[in-house]
């Protein structure tokens, strides 16, 4: 544990039997749900059937006697492979979707046993399947605080072609020596068969690393090698009776086994058919199995020794403690190291008898002694209730989940049990770069010590306040990180309080405090830092034309990678509170831009315009709300040169402003790569500066500018493709001259909303060699010398957009065509292309296998590129095919888009990845999110349906789902008249699960906040 920097308080011997767990990645894992591998940043999430994966192929069980194969055959129709999604992040576990193992041990009232970790400790929902492939569902009833085992109910009566029996538990047969078989689903098989023997039953539990782990208790040990899927199978005997349940395995290369014992799960099982609470008691204390040798070493007493070998013949070990929880009921009477001797004048060794007896004495006192150091402690202390320190409850709010601190949590890191968890680390309460482990300690100035605090303190603050909230990670306490943070309740409108009910299986969810209204703004007034740039004046002016930008996107659309991106942008009008920034921070309109202008003023902004091709959005704030000497960017309306000198001006990553006198490189004309596995937005088309100075490569937003103040180009980020390597976004920082913005500028300022047309084409430059060879005259090269003198190129069609529903027409660009002219101008710059904007058709001559043709080529309008629509749907989001998506494939098969899926949804569990096309619903064909709306509303909930699905790779298959309106409810987002507007079909408000609050952080794209210059 102390590899991955745990606080955990382990002896440099190592503990006796408690290895630790090694994971090994499913390689289906390896790709998040945006269809590309995770950023170094994002976190992994390791499907159950994988966290017991092992190195070596499973033992099977061969040439089993006629005894061992009656066995079986009654053993199997117990045994059932459970499918299931963990729905949302909560204590230690992450949402996920998955398969695992149970078997019946309850026929008559229909109760199966399984591992805690796959019950999970937050909102379970799933399925099970019998041996002939019955499928029912299932329901939490209990999942232990502490111990690998939990139990779910089902149907009895929905099983109807097999009669039900149930194993029997026999903890007590459980012994050395024993051949035992598990039967369970092994590695994602419907059912495996695996022998062995077991060797050890005092093991002490594995370790799982800084997830859920059981203590407290012995395993069993066995030589088998049980893999994936496998948590949950019944460890059985000759007989046919479970001794043991399976839990884990190693993952060394070593064929080993750990199973958990039954008496605890028996014993619940019992309160359980009463109908009665399984009563858990604790102190608060961890202890571990040590050998006599060690307990020697620690204190234990030759006299003591005797006794406990006396009353224990076949022992060899004593229960140590390992972790006192402070503030708990052991805190200051036991210490780490101390030996067990007896429990209420009882000589005690086992975890069984220790939890046994604190089981029985919940809010009840225990007498204990110890031996610390050679001598006899005896204290008395106070039985606390397991259940309490549990969490069975969680507040969603503002995009973030919480709950309190659980007894695992605090276990893991040897700290007290309170404080409130942020479960969900998303929306406004996205910290830094780690996804879960903060506890929150303060809300806008007051104290939040619990969930009862915390939630009475959210529900005062209003919608888009910004507020001081201070919090430590669990893994360093001693540092108290304090932020602002923005409130979002307006796209999280509801803060929602999940409660488990052991009763249904489900999660009861109930809307607390509506949120309040945002104050107004107020105008605010400021002045701007002067820095002194020695010799650069106009560098010092030009800060009064930069504002900093924050893009909050509540939804993931258009395969952006991220839920949060900050950069700087260009003021161009401050009477009308216009700004230009890169699409690379603004990638789409559907979110909330923050305008910090001075360091001091927070204005709101809104999306005016996006440029289809060329990288950069116009946005708007209300400039009465600023009284500050805010200077309109005064842009140039003639090109920079190659080799001309100019003055860098840039902001770093640290938000601070850098300057220095460069030269310009090169002007070239590039495309940004594309994204392979997940189309988003990028520029084509371009000219691209570069500058000869180190300093561009570290800044993402700034500008070219003369002497005089006037702005040469704009520095911006330019988001690019995933690296294979470091799985990480690539970003191009480059210059883009101003003279090509100003005919679209000028309409934005004139209050017009520019209505682009673009050729459907992404290009490249030819040179007069290539073009020659590819039939271009000599009379068109020698025009082309004498039109750009300092390139001779020429632009061919290197890729055409999917072709519209009705096919290309005979006057399309090909593939492969050269441009000549475009309505009679020779086109050598990439400038030239922009006579596209303003015409429906283009009189077009191209070179085309050697010959001149002319044409009539069409444009397409650039409004119906932009996502308007967004449909959350079994915890996919789906849009129409982004421009992106039109530009790398040949055919669009529908309007129905899958950008994203939602960690431990139906639309994970079932397959359906980003970058498919759904096409029907139930055989009805679904053209577009209409259709598949209303076809979607004819499903009724927790039923199947089938999708038809194409993937961007043009394979047809078909998916079989079921729809999950409590955990996952339908939700679509549209724009109307400009604005974004979120509505609910049927019972919004109800589900909590994936992005049913919308806060971004719980779907497969989120990464961490990145700054983009």
């Amino acid at each position: 544990m102390e590899g991955n920097g745990s606080k955990r308080k382990t002896s440099p011997v190592n503990v006796m039997g408690r290895p630790s767990k090694i994971y090994k990645q499913d390689p289906y894992l390896s790709v998040v749900e945006n269809g590309q591998p995770p950023a170094d940043d994002e976190h992994y999430i390791m499907d159950m059937d994988a966290e017991d994966r092992v190195s070596l192929p499973p033992v099977a069980a061969t040439a089993d006697t006629a005894e061992w194969q009656a066995t079986i055959e009654k053993v199997v129709r117990n045994v059932v492979s459970i499918h299931f999604c963990q729905t949302c992040s909560f204590d230690t576990d992450s949402a996920i979707s998955s398969e695992a193992t149970g078997f019946v041990v309850d026929a008559e009232k229909g109760y199966i046993l399984t591992n805690r970790h796959v019950v999970g400790a937050g909102p379970f929902w799933g399925y099970c399947i019998f041996d002939n492939h019955e499928e029912c569902d299932v329901y939490p009833v209990y999942r232990d605080p502490v111990h690998d085992f939990g139990i779910l109910r089902f149907d009895p009566k929905a099983i109807k072609y097999m009669p039900l029996t149930a194993l029997t538990l026999k903890p007590e047969l459980a012994k050395v020596g024993v051949e035992i078989r598990v039967v369970g689903n092994d590695a994602g098989e419907k059912l495996s068969i695996l022998s062995g023997v077991i060797s050890r039953l005092d093991r002490n539990a594995p370790e799982y690393g800084e997830g859920y782990s059981d203590f407290n208790t012995n395993y069993i040990q066995a030589a088998a090698a049980a893999s994936g899927g496998s948590s949950g199978s019944p460890v059985v005997n000759l007989d046919g009776h479970a001794v043991a349940l399976q839990a884990g395995g190693r993952a060394d290369g070593a064929a080993t086994d750990y199973f958990l014992p039954l008496d605890r799960p028996l014993r619940a099982l019992e309160c359980i058919r009463r109908g009665e609470t399984v009563p858990r008691g604790t102190i608060q204390t961890q202890w571990v199995i040590k050998p006599f040798d060690e307990c020697r070493r620690l204190g234990l007493s030759s006299e003591w020794e005797a006794a406990i070998r006396k009353g224990f013949p076949k022992e060899t070990g004593m229960l140590v403690a390992e972790i006192v929880l402070p503030e708990g009921p052991a805190d200051q009477q036991l210490e780490e190291g101390d030996v067990l001797i007896k429990v209420n004048g009882e000589l005690l060794t086992q975890f069984v008898r220790l939890d046994s007896v604190l089981d029985s004495s919940v809010d009840k006192k225990v007498s204990l002694l110890v031996q610390r150091g050679g001598k006899d402690i005896e204290v008395e202390l106070q039985v606390g209730d397991l259940h309490a320190i549990t969490p069975d409850r969680f507040v969603t709010v503002a995009g973030g989940s919480f709950h309190n601190l659980s007894y695992q949590q605090a276990r893991l890191y040897a700290i007290p049990v309170k404080g409130v968890y942020v479960c969900e680390a998303a929306g406004s309460f996205k910290f830094e770069s780690t996804d879960s482990g903060w506890l929150i300690e303060s809300v806008d100035q007051k104290k939040t010590p619990n969930l009862d605090a915390f939630i009475e303190v959210m529900s005062k603050i209003r919608d888009r306040a910004r507020v001081v909230v201070t919090y430590k990670h669990v893994r360093d306490l001693h540092t108290l990180t304090t932020s602002i943070i923005y409130i979002d309740r307006h796209w999280s409108n509801k803060m929602r309080l999940a409660v488990r009910n052991d009763v249904t299986g489900v999660w009861d969810f109930t809307n607390l405090a509506e949120p309040l209204p945002a104050a107004p703004p107020v105008r605010c007034k400021a002045d701007f830092a002067r820095p002194d740039y020695v010799g650069h004046p106009a560098a010092a002016d030009i800060i009064r034309s930069f504002v900093r930008v924050s893009c909050t996107m509540p939804l993931k659309l258009d395969g952006f990678p991220r839920a949060r991106k900050v950069g700087f942008g260009l003021v161009i009008n401050a009477e009308k509170g216009l700004v230009l920034v890169s699409r690379g921070i603004v990638p789409f309109d559907l979110c909330d831009l923050s305008l910090t202008i001075a360091e001091s003023i927070i204005v709101e902004a809104k999306v005016v315009f996006l440029h289809p091709l060329a990288n950069y959005a116009v946005i708007q704030y209300d400039p009465s709300l600023v009284d500050a000497p805010v200077e309109s960017a005064k842009l140039a309306t003639e090109q920079i040169k190659q080799g001309a000198p100019t003055i860098f001006f840039g902001w770093n990553q640290n938000f601070r402003a850098v300057v220095t006198p460069t030269t310009v490189t090169d002007i070239t004309t590039v495309a940004i790569p594309s994204n392979v596995s997940a189309p988003r937005y990028r520029a084509i088309n371009l000219d691209a500066i570069t500058v000869d100075t180190g300093l561009s490569g570290q800044c993402g937003s700034g500008v070219l500018v003369r002497e005089d103040g006037t702005i040469e180009a704009l520095w911006l980020n330019y988001l690019g493709e995933r690296s294979p390597h470091s799985q990480k976004d690539v970003e191009y920082h480059l210059g883009l001259a101003t003279p090509s913005l100003l005919p679209t500028l000028s309409q934005v300022q004139a209050d017009i909303t520019p209505s682009l047309r673009i050729l459907n084409v992404e290009t490249n430059t030819v040179q007069m060699s290539q073009c020659r060879i590819m039939g271009v005259s000599e009379s068109w090269i020698t025009k082309v010398a004498e039109a750009n003198p300092s390139r001779h190129q020429l632009f061919m069609v290197r890729k055409i957009d999917c072709a519209p529903p009705s096919g290309y027409d005979d006057q399309s660009l090909h593939e492969g065509d050269i441009i000549l002219t475009l309505n009679g101008q020779l086109i050598t710059r990439v400038t030239e292309l922009d006579i596209m904007y303003d015409h429906s058709y283009l009189d077009a001559l191209v070179v085309r296998r050697g010959e001149e043709l002319r044409l009539r080529v069409p444009t397409i309008p650039t409004a119906d590129l932009n996502t308007t629509r967004a449909v959350i749907f079994c915890g996919a989001v789906l849009h129409a095919p982004h421009h992106a998506v039109r530009q790398q494939i040949s055919k669009l098969h529908s309007e129905v888009y899958v950008s994203v899926r939602t960690r431990g949804s139906p639309a994970y569990q079932y397959g359906l990845a980003p970058t498919n096309f759904i096409t029907a619903v139930n055989d009805v064909p679904t053209p577009s999110l209409t259709e598949f709306v209303r076809e979607a509303r004819k499903v009724a909930d927790n039923t199947y349906f089938r999708l038809r699905v194409v993937t961007f790779d043009n394979v047809p298959w078909v998916a079989t789902m079921k729809k999950c309106e409590h955990y996952f409810p339908t939700l679509e987002f549209v724009r109307e008249d400009g604005v974004w507007r979120k509505k609910a079909f049927g019972t919004e408000g109800d589900g909590l699960g994936g992005m049913g609050g919308v806060g971004g952080g719980v779907d497969e794209m989120t990464g961490v906040d990145e700054v983009g210059g």
